[in-house]
């Protein structure tokens, strides 16, 4: 036999995941109709749940739901669905929420995807990450309900409604929405169960047209679990997955390459 004088590379193979997609505030699971379909194509399973307070779950709405009562949400599809090797996927505010339910059930998460998200540290709340936050509390103290915050306005393009400019999105998208509870902005995170540092992690980045005041936080050259950082960059607004879904799809289908 002859030998090999080079060894054959190793393609990468995918995992079949569970992808757990956590929208972020007044969003609901519907902004990611578009996404769902194109990840089960390749073989996943998809969960996309509403949490409290929107969607099929918007009449929850009240001044007791917290980042808390997120947090539950979806440790609670984990627990009841008993879901494993997941790609827990936060959007925006989400990455509160996901980052607290990974400090919940560790061993449960494959891989952490922070989607234009806040990324916390332990203890942290959204305005500790987003200062801006504040502001909008501060309105909202202002009105008749004080502990809810309607949606943000639609910005003139490139900024739309959430980054979308489609006339037919917005419409579609607008239509989706839920008031945001104050209390979420106000719960701090919990991330001090040191297993959380195992998870590998990536960071995908809207880069397009960014509304003032939103300051991103740079991210650390290493993971956590030493593994170099990380960062992926789509060129849209910030609601990615209806702006450019099959782009998504592929940079969260990375997670489950070995």
């Amino acid at each position: 036999m002859v030998p090999l004088l080079h060894a054959p590379k190793r393609k990468k193979i995918p995992l079949m995941s569970t992808f757990l997609l956590v929208h972020g505030a007044w969003h609901s699971g519907r902004c990611w109709e578009r996404v769902v379909p194109l990840l089960e194509s390749a073989g996943h399973r998809v969960f996309a749940p509403s949490l409290t307070g929107y969607g099929d779950k918007a009449h929850l709405l009240g001044p007791e739901v917290g980042l808390d009562t997120h947090v539950a949400d979806v440790v609670n599809l984990i627990h009841e669905e008993d879901l494993t090797e997941v790609v827990l996927v936060g959007h925006s505010y989400a990455g509160l929420v996901v980052s607290s339910v990974v400090n919940e059930v560790p061993e449960r998460i494959a891989h952490l995807v922070y989607l234009d998200a806040m990324v916390p540290e332990h203890g942290e709340t959204a305005v500790d990450v987003q200062p801006m936050t504040q502001n909008l509390i501060d309105l909202a103290a202002k009105s008749d309900n004080g502990w809810r915050i309607p949606p943000l306005p639609e910005m003139p393009p490139p900024l739309g409604l959430f980054g979308v400019t489609e006339p037919a999105d917005v419409a579609w998208l607008r239509a989706t929405l839920s008031d945001h509870p104050v209390r979420c902005l106000r719960q701090p995170v919990r991330l001090d169960n040191p297993a959380v540092d195992s998870v590998p992690r990536t960071h995908i980045h809207c880069v397009g047209a960014e509304p003032e005041g939103i300051v991103r936080r740079p991210v650390p050259a290493a993971q956590p679990n030493g593994s170099p950082a990380r960062i992926r960059e789509l060129p849209t607004g910030h609601d990615c997955m209806i702006t450019m879904p099959v782009d998504l799809s592929v940079l969260l289908l990375e997670s489950t390459l070995r």
